[in-house]
């Protein structure tokens, strides 16, 4: 069985890691020029389910440079006012782990470097005499016996497979902001997050501390394993005005304007924007997608933000992503060993995804207000609460 994953973020590469130590021959096709193409570089939280699934699909021996190069995440998650006086506490959680994304996408690459094609934009599919084809902008063109589009969220895969799907980009002003982590900033987020509730401006605080640098813990642990040389971190998330638009197109001049809006904050806050990495901080675009029902299985399947794109509010993108692939490769393996057939196996995979995947969504949408109140103005998809 040859299985073909189109794109190579998290989701499409922890796959592609499961498949081959199934013994199932997985060829993977990013339509990015390389892994460092563009910046990926912003922590995100894995846990629970998530971790699980993650662990299940990355080779034994990678997980001790899993743990060596993230960072803790768990403790007390707190909200302040824009002069860090505590409101309240908001709860302790445990249990999960920080990793900067664009580290971990060079983790799970290991060992698939002859597997895996840069430069390659899907055009189309087609399915012919019980195969898959993916044809390319370049014209080239493979053959196998299934495609999954991991080709994130404006996934050309679903827009072939689904045309009637559809993702609502939610209203609201968000900046995603990155800057490095000093002894002045660390305590900011004595736990697993701050959140700063200000008279017009909102942030959320995580802190990105690596237990080890990611590329001497690499040396040390898997030297034929190469991760970037990234330094610790303070992410924040900004959530302006609604009538302040529109935002600038470079980061300088986004920085300026958020730190016109929050002059009279504490310094430790205005110096946290000040001091933001231009190539690492960015608007972000807060999307989600609308439920759909099951099409009838082929073979072409979807996974992560090609079918079920949420908000970051639930921290939930990246951990139900992971489970896909584990589901998805424990379905593909039972089809290899004999004990099952492809396209029931598939249909398995999708009907369970679809229900917990946007079961997230919705769960990522109710969590939104606290945290952007704009964001969701009029744009919450219909049906998202009944996906649960």
């Amino acid at each position: 069985m040859r299985v073909l994953v189109i794109g190579a973020g998290i989701g499409g590469l922890c796959l592609a890691q499961g498949l081959r130590q199934a013994g199932i021959d997985v060829r993977i096709y990013e339509r990015e020029a390389s892994m460092r193409a563009r910046y990926q570089g912003f922590r995100i939280g894995i846990g629970g389910p998530g971790l699980a699934a993650l662990r299940e699909c990355l080779p034994q021996r990678l997980h001790p440079v899993l743990e060596a190069s993230t960072g803790e995440l768990s403790g007390e998650r707190r909200m302040v006012d824009e002069q860090l006086r505590e409101i309240r506490q908001l709860g302790a959680l445990h249990g999960g782990m920080a990793t900067d994304r664009h580290v971990l996408r060079h983790l799970l690459l290991a060992g698939l470097a002859d597997r895996i094609e840069f430069g390659k934009r899907l055009v189309r599919y087609t399915e012919p005499d019980g195969t898959v084809r993916a044809e390319f902008a370049d014209g080239s063109s493979v053959t196998g016996d299934l495609l999954v589009g991991a080709d994130g969220g404006n996934s050309p895969v679903r827009r072939q497979l689904l045309p009637d799907a559809e993702v609502v980009t939610l209203d609201g002003n968000g900046l995603l902001g990155r800057t490095p982590l000093t002894d002045r900033f660390a305590g900011l987020v004595p736990g697993f997050g701050t959140m700063v509730h200000g008279p017009e401006v909102r942030m959320l605080l995580g802190k990105m501390e690596f237990r080890r640098p990611p590329h001497l813990a690499a040396a040390e642990l898997a030297p034929d394993v190469e991760l970037p040389e990234t330094g610790s971190y303070l992410r924040w998330a900004a959530f302006l005005p609604e009538y302040i638009k529109p935002l600038p197109a470079d980061w300088p001049a986004v920085r300026d304007l958020l730190l016109t809006g929050i002059a009279d904050w504490h310094p430790d806050l205005v110096e946290l924007v000040r001091q933001s990495d231009v190539v690492n901080s960015s608007v972000l675009t807060v999307r989600c997608a609308k439920p759909v029902a099951h099409w009838g299985t082929r073979r072409v399947t979807l996974l992560g933000d090609a079918i079920h794109v949420m908000p970051p509010s639930g921290g939930m993108g990246a951990n139900t992503a992971f489970r896909d692939a584990a589901l998805l490769c424990r379905a593909l393996s039972a089809v290899e060993r004999g004990e099952a057939e492809l396209l029931p196996a598939v249909e398995r995979y999708e009907r369970e995804m679809l229900e917990y995947g946007f079961a997230a969504v919705a769960e990522s949408l109710e969590q939104l207000p606290a945290f952007a109140p704009s964001a969701t103005a009029g744009a919450a998809p219909a049906g998202a609460a009944s996906a649960r």
